[in-house]
């Protein structure tokens, strides 16, 4: 599966490019999103190979690796601000992640790029979306309910896995 632009109210959703990485060091540079995840924020070049490395695609056959950043259309200020991603599998799955850079949080952009990708991904007869969601961050859950998933029973890396609903379509 191929990423293709995906636009929202008020969000362009671009194929992630290696040349995204200069931006997007800045817009993932606060290390306060890493409180959930671990780790700390990458500068341009470790950017750069890891995107590079992602575009190269899934080592797995059958897995696709998609990957869009956001582009928030401002008029003259349009910027990037976050990214979404889905790991797509053979058997008509999907796990999807998120993330938006701390200036932009709280504003319904995670969510409505969330919810651009799972119709996206429906469009594309995925099944399934799946989400792991640490058990501390509302504002993650509240993504994930707002991009058609339920909270399951089952918890991965001391994470909640998060489902599309039953009848969705998703």
């Amino acid at each position: 599966m191929i990423p293709t632009e995906i636009r929202t109210a008020r969000l362009d959703l671009l194929p992630l490019r290696v040349g995204h990485a200069e931006e997007m060091a800045a817009v993932l540079g606060d290390p306060a999103l890493h409180t959930f995840i671990g780790g700390a924020p990458d500068d341009a070049d470790a950017l750069r190979a890891r995107y590079r490395r992602m575009l190269a695609g899934s080592p797995e056959p059958g897995v696709s690796w998609c990957n869009w950043v956001l582009n928030l259309r401002d008029g003259e200020r349009a910027c990037l601000i976050g990214t979404v991603q889905a790991t797509v599998g053979a058997d008509g799955s999907a796990e999807i992640a998120w993330v938006v850079g701390t200036p932009w949080q709280g504003q319904g952009f995670a969510s409505e790029a969330a919810r651009g990708l799972v119709a996206w991904l429906a469009e594309r007869s995925v099944r399934t979306v799946v989400a792991h969601v640490h058990p501390g961050h509302a504002a993650s859950a509240a993504v994930a309910r707002a991009a058609g998933l339920a909270a399951t029973d089952v918890v991965q890396d001391g994470e909640v896995r998060w489902r599309s609903a039953p009848g969705r379509g998703q």
